[in-house]
């Protein structure tokens, strides 16, 4: 075995040190290769969660009045350290969670661009003031952390959710118990071992790698004082209900069921290209991606067909493989999800199936949990589009002109991000009007997003203040408004 290809034992950062948990044992294998184990060990149980956020609390007060600058160098050389690791790790990425290489080399560098955001924080203003309708006073509002955060991430982006969660909470002085999804356990364990050795005081950050039950467990526990929450609507949603109940902050990015329409004047080369990497690269498994395509009547057939032959000529295989474009979803058990609702759709009348849909018989990718890009055009409405597969399948649907397009990438219960391909001003002006999503592109495709400046979704997509650039501010700290006036 090369040192790449070595099982890693998995632990858990509580109160500082690196130690076994005392759960059930959890293997963390490759998707691509099922028989091929990445990590092994034992999930960490209650006892060790009560010890992380017992160390959380006692580390907070020093934390928080660490000077921001000195927080904020601590995550610059992390950042650093995952910038020297980006290959190796990028790799370790591919094995653990499905993306190519390119891709999982990619993600490790945009976390380290995540941590240097929020490491230069301390150098951007940090309250305001406000005029005093009284003789002799200002009036201040400064903003002080909120505490101790419980991070829930999930498997789709294993280092670079966490970090613009992390990141911000950390660079704000708040402390942190993270649960990242128990399918990504290695590279959840190499963002904290970065910052740990960038120098973050011990009880800072725990790493739980958990189940559900300790999950529900950190959302819940009297020691915590906010959650963020990556992941589906359903769990987010029950999660919204625990923290209500408890009076507590909390912040959801949840799912989506992204559209793309392609207006008569769009550039259709643009528009095929963006469309097949929204909904394809990652396998699909982004909450951005492209799940739904409008395209005007007038220019679908022409399209349709370029998307069809392009879909159909992906390079399918294994991740670290050089020319592959889709890796396997993140398990066998998500493969099956997914063909099992493509097989059922493609039963219905109004459906038919355009690209891909089969199972695959080559050996290699019948083992691996690989899913083939499929594209179905429908006649009308569908649960292939409206459910959120979480992979490689695009629902397509024909609009008469500009407005009944708008129309159809409105309707959905998601509001996550959409993406329309036009040279008309007209065009681009009632999108950004109407159409109600967190994230909007104008000849791009859906999937992206820049630490620099929001991101979050409406409707069942989101819940609380939006992430990453400044919007994160406003989770991670609560303000305080002082009326200040001399005493003479």
């Amino acid at each position: 075995m090369t040192t790449s290809e070595a099982v890693r034992p998995l632990r858990h950062l509580v109160a500082g040190d690196w130690a076994e948990g005392g759960g059930d044992e959890l293997v963390d294998t490759n998707p691509a290769r099922p028989a091929e184990v990445v990590a092994r060990g034992a999930l960490a149980d209650r006892a060790d969660l009560d010890r992380a956020v017992a160390a959380a609390r006692r580390a907070y007060p020093g934390w928080a009045a660490t000077p921001h600058a000195a927080r904020g160098a601590i995550l610059t050389r992390a950042a650093e350290i995952l910038e020297r690791n980006a290959g190796a790790w990028g790799q370790e990425l591919s094995r653990e969670e499905g993306k190519t290489l390119g891709e999982g080399v990619g993600e490790v560098r945009r976390a380290g661009e995540i941590l240097r955001y929020y490491g230069a924080e301390a150098q951007r203003p940090q309250g305001e003031v406000f005029a005093s309708p009284r003789v002799g006073e200002r009036i201040h509002v400064v903003r002080r952390p909120i505490g101790v955060v419980a991070v829930v991430t999930p498997f789709n982006f294993p280092i670079a959710i966490p970090a613009w969660k992390i990141a911000p909470a950390l660079s704000y002085g708040n402390v942190v118990v993270w649960k990242p999804a128990t399918a990504v356990p290695l590279l959840a364990s190499r963002l904290a071992e970065a910052l740990v050795e960038a120098g973050l005081p011990e009880g800072v950050l725990a790493l739980l790698i958990t189940g559900g039950a300790v999950g529900n467990d950190l959302v819940t526990h009297e020691g915590v004082d906010a959650v963020t929450f990556t992941g589906s609507t359903p769990v987010g949603r029950r999660l919204i209900a625990l923290c209500g109940e408890l009076g507590r902050p909390i912040q959801t990015e949840m799912g989506g069921k992204n559209a793309a329409a392609v207006l008569a004047d769009a550039d259709l080369e643009l528009a095929v290209d963006d469309v097949v990497a929204g909904a394809f690269r990652s396998s699909g498994q982004k909450c951005t991606a492209t799940s739904r395509l409008i395209v005007a009547e007038q220019v679908a057939d022409d399209l349709l067909g370029m998307l069809v032959e392009r879909t159909r000529a992906l390079p399918v295989g294994d991740p670290l493989a050089e020319g592959v474009f889709l890796g396997p979803v993140i398990s066998a058990p998500a493969r099956d999800g997914i063909q099992a609702a493509v097989d059922r759709g493609v039963r219905r009348p109004g459906v038919d199936l355009l690209a891909g849909g089969d199972p695959y018989r080559d050996a290699f990718l019948a083992r691996g949990a690989f899913v083939a890009p499929t594209v179905v055009e429908l006649a009308g409405d569908d649960p292939l589009w409206r459910d959120e597969l979480f992979g490689p399948v695009l629902a397509v649907r024909r609009a008469p002109d500009d407005r009944a397009a708008l129309d159809l990438v409105n309707d959905s219960v998601y509001g996550l991000s959409a993406a329309v391909f036009t040279d008309s001003l007209a065009a681009v002006s009632a999108a950004m009007e109407t159409l109600d999503v967190g994230v909007l592109h104008i000849n791009s495709e859906t999937a992206g997003a820049d630490p620099h400046v929001p991101f979050g979704g409406n409707k069942a997509s989101g819940f609380g203040p939006k992430e990453q650039g400044g919007a994160a501010r406003e989770f991670f700290t609560t303000t305080k408004t002082i009326y200040l006036r001399g005493a003479g």
